[in-house]
């Protein structure tokens, strides 16, 4: 017998990937309706245990990700991936915080949204329900591994993790002692579950499982995003890409506008919230440019600009979410100009003004359509934890049917109890 083309082999294989994504997601499913008897005290204690046990096992953890990161710099991964990528102790505490500080919120599951009793003696009450089976697509980042779980369980949702390859070492070592963890507790280990990541095709397999999965949420760069939207049969919520901007307006102060867009710059370039477009009204550019630069250049920051000192901008500039010591830096020509070019260059996340005249915040915060815009704050601040949700399982820039760092809450939908006794409709 001749051996298999390639095309036949890859077709192969292929059909297994697929096979093996929607048996997961058959057994996440079957989890999902389990995870519905669960109480509020028997979820968080499946989550606090889960931080210690992470905590327990940080050196096996910290090894796996070790060898994460000596694949993707012996690959020539830019540094600002391989930052995402990698995990500290310190990172790791900061992962088993943010399963505590999930367990310390209130249960969403069972809120009653709204309700009323009919003429007819009726009794309405809209109450929140899991979705079912989230499914979540995500680059790098270990440390959303832990963060999908945790609000994916304490919201009541089973999840199908399919993290990158990057990852895969550190994925597969926190997802086992995740699903140790449900074990121990006897709940279904199948609520949570890592997909393959050494192929695309888990990625088409899940979010083209319509009826197994509820809702598939990828998180990473603009190509994975408008891929996933593209040619997903499941319903997305979508998590943009952050071009984010900070407008310094003409009656701003120098000291704090500097301040904001240091921060929005530099505290974790490689995050969608960092600022890749700094704009500054010409009214006041002779005061705040050089002092801004300044601080930015001091910092190791690339600056992409029209000016003296600055790298010369393209258009390319405009529209880049750099996730690097980037910035780009234009003067503008009033509150309006600064409204028109977030419009054209934004991508709805995270939009910043400084100014001390709260007519020219509140007209910005009312033109301006974004997930989240500041007034004299950083950008650095759209951030699920930072809002008070906990972990979040990403930041969504579209609207419907959640918007901005998603936490519980945005991983529920409703349902309606109709009780009555004995009424029958006549018309």
């Amino acid at each position: 017998m001749s051996a298999p083309t390639t095309d036949a082999a890859a077709d192969s294989t292929a059909a297994g990937i697929t096979t093996v994504v929607t048996d997961l997601a058959k057994a996440a499913k079957l989890a999902a309706r389990s995870l519905t008897s669960l109480t509020t005290a028997q979820k968080d204690a499946v989550l606090l245990a889960a931080a210690t046990a992470i905590d327990e096992a940080a050196e096996t953890i910290l090894a796996a990700n070790a060898e994460d990161v000596e694949r993707a710099e012996a690959a020539g991964t830019e540094a600002s991936l391989v930052d995402r990528l990698r995990l500290t102790p310190e990172r790791v505490a900061g992962i088993t915080g943010g399963l505590r500080q999930v367990a310390a919120l209130p249960d969403p599951i069972g809120q009653v949204v709204s309700g009323k009793t009919l003429p007819n003696g009726l009794d309405l009450r809209q109450v929140r329900v899991a979705l079912g089976v989230v499914g979540f697509v995500y680059e790098a980042r270990p440390n959303v591994t832990v963060d999908g779980f945790g609000i994916a369980f304490k919201s009541g949702n089973a999840v199908l993790l399919r993290g990158s390859s990057s990852a895969a070492s550190s994925n597969a070592a926190l997802v086992e002692v995740l699903r140790a963890v449900l074990s121990e507790h006897r709940v279904s280990p199948d609520a949570v579950a890592l997909l393959p990541s050494e192929s695309r095709e888990s990625v088409t397999a899940l979010i083209q499982a319509r009826g197994l999965v509820d809702v598939v949420i990828p998180r990473g760069g603009a190509g994975l995003i408008s891929a996933v939207v593209a040619n997903a049969t499941v319903p997305t919520i979508e998590t943009g890409t952050g071009n984010c901007h900070v407008y310094v307006h003409a009656d701003a102060d120098v000291d704090i506008a500097t301040r904001v867009v240091l921060n929005s710059k530099t505290r974790r370039p490689s995050v969608c919230n960092t600022v890749e477009t700094v704009l500054v009204d010409a009214a006041i550019s002779e005061q705040a440019l050089a002092p801004i630069m300044s601080a930015l250049q001091a910092q190791g920051v690339v600056i992409h600009g029209d000016e003296p000192g600055m790298e010369p901008a393209t258009e390319d500039d405009w529209h880049r979410e750099y996730l690097s010591l980037d910035v780009a830096m234009k003067t503008v020509d009033g509150l309006g100009a600064a409204i028109d070019h977030i419009v054209e260059y934004g991508t709805g996340h995270t939009e910043a003004i400084v100014t001390r005249s709260l007519a020219a915040a509140n007209e910005f915060t009312t033109r301006v359509d974004a997930a989240a815009v500041m007034v004299n704050a950083s950008t650095a601040f759209t951030d699920g934890e930072q809002f008070g949700f906990g972990a979040e399982i990403g930041i969504s820039t579209q609207k419907l049917h959640a918007r901005g760092p998603m936490g519980l809450t945005e991983l529920t939908s409703t349902k309606w109890l109709v009780w009555g006794d004995g009424q029958v409709r006549t018309q």
